[in-house]
């Protein structure tokens, strides 16, 4: 049953893992009040690293403390915080388990109260929910400048002891950002027509490459679509992909949606509801543009059956998996070794619905309310505590605000 979700992948880079389990990306806020890593996130990330997976990839790690999603971003400006760092890195160097850091520049997304900065973006775009407030325009400059921040967060995550990074190219944040006409309305060199659009990426992975070692894996995780009227298509992400492939990307993760159309969050296509994932059929059609670079699929996996046969179709290389990991960190060991055949999943929801339904947006506040649901698990097992599948919506309301302050019930994480 598990035979290809068992077997090994090499990257291009020549990296190996040792099956086809991906711990995707989750946001952890566990960083210390200083933006370094806190001994709750190595401990939560001691239990990943006993998981099996074959890859484990961090929470949005951010190029620049003035632009945080949230409170308790960890992030990398240089290395002040390289002790640290390593610490957070050490037992998965001692396990095996190539554990990559996902770096991150929120854009417009950015928390101006914890920042205390305006947000910035590459037009002057408000996003639409609740709480946003309207960015201002990045010049040349500045563009270039978050560029090489960028890579001297790799070149520190390197350095650190990480194997590799994955750049956050999804869910509404600044690689997004400038690939969306909507959200790009530039007419310089980094906008006016899909070419132009998609040169910060291309920049981004540049520079990456320029400051890391040929054995340094960077992948990315790439939007399918944004699905909003007139903003990025399937048609402009497979660009990306032959663009991205050509530069010497090591694996593309695919999601899709912000967090205006939280496709990442929300429900599939009829036609995939059966294989379980979100975007499987959009990774299946980029199989050929690839040209050989392995191809992640994350959100919807719950069943061994789903995996094993997404796999062996070759639609995708690798199952990612997010939300289960928070309840079952040692999903891949529980499936290939114990023969678990069903991964624990949660839908939260908020309670009282027509008297919350006249005063907020339901959907966007269920979002926020899973979110916080499962944040409050990995809260857990860095406190070292085991998840609590019976904790309500109630719950994870109240310390959800108590993180995020005002505006916390926005969903913008992932």
């Amino acid at each position: 049953m598990t035979t290809h979700l068992s077997s090994p992948l090499t990257l291009p880079s020549g990296q190996q893992l040792a099956n086809r389990f991906m711990k995707s990306a989750l946001s952890e806020s566990l960083g210390e009040r200083d933006c370094g890593p806190s001994e709750r996130l190595q401990r939560l990330y001691a239990r990943w690293a006993r998981g099996g997976y074959g890859l484990v990839v961090t929470g949005n790690v951010m190029v620049d403390r003035r632009h945080r999603g949230e409170p308790g971003n960890v992030v990398i400006e240089d290395e002040r915080h390289l002790d640290g760092l390593r610490a957070w890195a050490r037992d998965f160097q001692d396990g095996g388990t190539p554990l990559w850091m996902q770096v991150n520049h929120p854009g417009r997304q950015a928390n101006a109260l914890v920042g205390r900065t305006r947000p910035v973006a590459p037009s002057a775009v408000t996003a639409r929910v609740p709480g946003a407030v309207k960015p201002r325009p990045l010049e040349d400059a500045e563009i270039r400048e978050i560029v090489e921040r960028y890579a001297t967060a790799s070149s520190v995550a390197e350095s650190a002891g990480f194997a590799g990074v994955q750049i956050h190219g999804a869910h509404g944040y600044l690689v997004t950002q400038f690939l969306s006409p909507l959200t790009n309305q530039r007419d310089d060199d980094w906008g006016g027509d899909a070419e132009r659009r998609r040169r910060f990426v291309i920049e981004v992975l540049r520079a990456i490459r320029a400051a890391t070692s040929p054995g340094f894996a960077v992948g990315i995780k790439l939007n399918s679509a944004d699905f909003q009227r007139g903003g990025f298509t399937e048609d402009e992400s497979r660009e990306v992909v032959a663009a991205l492939v050509a530069e010497g990307i090591d694996l593309i993760e695919i999601s899709g949606g912000s967090y205006e159309a939280p496709a990442m969050m929300g429900t599939m296509r009829a036609s995939t509801a059966a294989r379980e994932a979100y975007f499987l059929e959009y990774a299946a059609s980029v199989r050929d543009l690839a040209a050989g670079v392995p191809i992640a699929v994350t959100g919807g996996f719950r069943s061994s059956t789903a995996m094993e046969a997404a796999v062996a179709s070759g639609d995708c290389d690798l199952v990612g998996l997010g939300r289960p990991t928070c309840l079952l960190p040692d999903a891949p060991r529980a499936i290939l070794e114990d023969g678990r055949t069903t991964l624990p999943s949660a839908q939260v929801k908020a309670g009282l619905r027509p008297v919350l339904g006249k005063v907020a947006n339901l959907k966007q506040l269920d979002g926020a309310l899973d979110l916080s649901w499962h944040t409050d698990q990995l809260h857990r097992m860095g406190a070292g505590k085991e998840p609590d599948p019976r904790r309500t919506w109630g719950e994870a309301a109240l310390w959800l605000g108590l993180r995020n302050g005002p505006g916390a019930f926005r969903a913008k994480r992932g």
